[in-house]
């Protein structure tokens, strides 16, 4: 600091030093003469104000001078110097030959006698006023001042410790009085929250007062509690000592959340209240949450058997559902939040785990033969819950296995076996997807058993599935639209992904191909190529080269019929009155057909002459060999009721044409006349003769042709079409075929 100036000291820094002294005594000690020094100016708050004024250059020590209103006022108590300071001006001192000091020295503080007796008394007035719920004289703000003055004179330590002491014996006297009380639980349960709702207010009130005590002192001190945990431990410590209290008060915690486990309306906030109280005494997990789970445990193991015994599975899935729903809302209400987990597990194993064979033995099947969706989303959201998945996959690969085998395996189903696993398919996905939540293990079980399943029958099912296609891609499949038949065939495509004998599905399905070809019975040329399209994606384009070569002879067959008609010879040298159609097929790819013999009629022989020589001349180097039992006609009959079109085979236009010249033929004069295999030729007049188109009569009549039987025209034939599809008979087809279907196909598949 700089040497003083002529300017005295201002009324704010005498005001300063002078009240940094509150405890200092009421009158300043008698001046001392001070030995001469030589230091700058200084301000000490500690010890008043302390001015020094020295020269550094002059070490000569000269008399004291002071203020002579300062010595009228050396009596005066300090505050009175502060106002003399500010009202007269000293002499400056002339720093070249003299020095001054001036020390304003305060005395030890002291304390009126009895101080502390005196304000613990109020003290402990107010807090036995506060625990016996009266009012007190003294109000709050006092008290607190109160505190405060005893923590500034270093008697915090002692204060807490009293009021520790005077908690204490109240706590003790409160729990002591619950000792004995009454037998009846609820009313107990009442009475220690009440205990512990008036000791929690009580604590909260006692800390307000002395809350300078838990900010200075407990601070300070790290091996003392707050007021507020000091209160706690002592209930606890108290609580202990009364076993009989804390056992009363568990046991009937648990006995109410029993009640309210059997449908019985409980006091929530009764149970929240005291929970919390465990909570914050810090013996809720030792005291409560052990002996809670293995009543629990207990209570729900007695449960699980009564109701699987009593129920079904589906209710008693619902009943294990709504029984975790509330243990949950039990943790939300009332029950500490670590708790849940325990709790939630105890009640799914004693429920879940325990019960996973029962429940899948007992319902599992009736839920899926049912597709119960809801109920098997159920299952799975369950079992999830206890790691039981595992057995749950296991359980619906058992089911496909079983349930399918009473369709692949019965020949009586054979006719429906097809759509029958579409429907069982589409029901098992709308389970995967709906219900088990599209689990991938879940998915590759369902096709590992279902390819099992549909291979339990070697080639068998490839059939059916060519034969389905067939009747879904032919001609006359009414009220089914193009977006529908689609579907169908994605459907019937995950079917053939199945099956491991897709040679023998390509046999079949190339024969009925050829049939809806050749006949021009396709209901959809463009689902015809769809499908294809969807095999060579499965299969590769080996699979799918034959079958569209098929439809390239098709399409190539249409031109040459043009260019035919259009033709010198048709012009000239065909018969009148008889139209024909010509497919040129190219062996390698069609199935092979077993040759037939046929006399045609001297009509149908010229024009596959005059044919043969128009398609020669123009593909030279060619041979070309009739199927005679492809080829079909259409023909005009007249009988006495009127005339019809009767659309038939070859065989059976040649049969029919023979009594343009005959009224009645024996079968042997017939079969001479034709030359048609025998077994052929039974069948054909079968279906004439004994069918539902009976356009012949036979003699005598029955349903198996004989060789001694003959035929007559039916001239008295009627039907309400004009119109007349002639089917030929199908049981002969399934007696001879059913057999050797394999072979037939091997035989056909060897073809490049």
């Amino acid at each position: 600091m700089s040497q003083p100036t002529n300017k005295r000291p201002t009324n704010t820094t005498a005001t300063s030093a002078a009240s940094s002294s509150p405890s200092a005594s009421p009158y300043f000690p008698p001046m001392k003469k001070p030995k001469s020094q030589s230091s700058p100016c200084t301000l000490d708050s500690k010890n008043g104000l302390r001015l020094n004024f020295g020269n550094n250059d002059d070490d000569d020590s000269s008399s004291m001078i002071v203020d002579e209103d300062l010595k009228r006022d050396a009596n005066v108590p300090p505050g009175n110097v502060t106002e003399n300071w500010g009202r007269k001006k000293a002499t400056p001192p002339n720093p070249s030959t003299k020095k001054f000091v001036i020390k304003l020295v305060k005395a030890k503080p002291t304390v009126p006698n009895n101080f502390e007796e005196d304000t613990w008394a109020r003290l402990k007035s107010a807090i036995n006023a506060i625990f016996l719920k009266q009012p007190d004289s003294c109000d709050l703000e006092k008290l607190y001042q109160a505190v405060n003055d005893l923590c500034l004179h270093k008697m915090g330590g002692s204060l807490y410790q009293k009021i520790e002491k005077e908690c204490e014996a109240h706590i003790s006297d409160v729990l002591q009085s619950l000792v004995g009380q009454s037998p009846d639980l609820l009313v107990f349960l009442s009475l220690i929250e009440n205990c512990w709702q008036n000791l929690c207010d009580q604590l909260l009130m006692i800390r307000g007062i002395a809350l300078y005590l838990d900010r200075t002192y407990v601070k300070q001190t790290p091996t003392v509690r707050s007021l507020w945990d000091m209160g706690l431990q002592l209930f606890r410590k108290h609580l202990a000592s009364r076993p009989e209290v804390e056992h009363k008060t568990v046991t009937g915690l648990l006995r109410l959340i029993d009640r309210e486990r059997l449908g019985e309306a409980v006091d929530r906030t009764l149970l929240n209240h005291l929970l919390k109280m465990f909570t914050a005494l810090g013996i809720y997990h030792e005291s409560f949450e052990k002996p809670f789970l293995a009543c629990t445990e207990e209570f729900y193991a007695a449960e699980g058997v009564k109701y699987m015994q009593q129920s079904d599975v589906p209710d008693y899935l619902k009943h294990v559902e709504m029984r975790l729903h509330e243990e949950h809302e039990r943790c939300v209400l009332y029950l500490d939040a670590n708790t849940r987990k325990p709790l939630i597990s105890t009640a799914e194993n004693q429920l879940l785990e325990r019960h996973i064979v029962a429940i899948l033995d007992k319902g599992f099947m009736t839920l899926m033969d049912g597709s119960r969706i809801e109920d098997l989303q159920r299952v799975y959201a369950l079992f999830s819950r206890v790691n039981a998945l595992e057995a749950l996959r296991q359980a619906i690969g058992s089911y496909i296995r079983r349930a399918g085998q009473a369709v692949i395996l019965d020949d009586e189903k054979d006719k429906d076996m097809v759509a029958s696993l579409l429907e069982f398919k589409a029901s098992l996905d709308k389970i995967w997807e709906e219900s088990f939540a599209k689990n991938e293990a879940f998915c590759n079980t369902i096709k590992d058993s279902f390819e099992h399943l549909i291979n339990l029958r070697q080639n068998r099912p490839a059939e059916l599935i060519a034969k389905f296609l067939d009747e879904k891609l032919r001609a006359g499949n009414k009220g089914t639209s193009e977006e529908e038949l689609e579907g169908t065939l994605d459907k019937v495509l995950v079917l053939f992904r199945f099956i491991q004998g897709k040679d023998v599905f390509e046999a079949f399905y190339k024969k009925d191909l050829a049939k809806r070809l050749l006949l021009g019975k396709s209901a959809s040329i463009d689902a015809e190529k769809s499908m294809i399209s969807k095999l060579k994606t499965e299969c590769g384009s080996q699979f799918t080269n034959k079958l569209e070569g098929m439809f390239k002879d098709i399409e190539l067959s249409k031109e040459i019929n043009e260019s035919f008609r259009q033709s010198s010879q048709a012009r000239t040298k065909l018969p009148s009155g008889i139209e024909m159609s010509v497919h040129v097929l190219t062996t390698g790819y069609w199935p092979t057909y077993p040759p037939m013999d046929v006399e045609l009629p001297r009509e149908l022989t010229t024009y596959q002459d005059i044919f043969k020589e128009f398609y020669l001349s123009k593909y030279s180097g060619r041979r070309l060999m009739w199927q005679n039992s492809l080829g079909h006609c259409v023909l005009k009959a007249e009988f006495a009721k009127g005339k019809k079109e009767l659309a038939v085979s070859l065989f059976q236009a040649v049969v029919l044409m023979l009594f343009n010249d005959a009224d009645e033929l024996s079968f042997q004069d017939i079969k001479d006349a034709t030359r048609i295999e025998d077994k052929e030729l039974r069948r054909t007049l079968q279906s004439l003769a004994c069918g539902k188109v009976r356009v012949l009569q036979k003699f005598p009549k029955g349903r198996e042709v004989e060789d001694y039987d003959s035929f007559l025209f039916n001239d008295q034939f009627t039907a309400p079409l004009y119109r007349i599809k002639v089917y030929i008979c199908q049981l002969s087809w399934v007696k001879i075929n059913r057999v050797p279907n394999t072979a037939e196909c091997s035989v056909a598949h060897t073809f490049p």
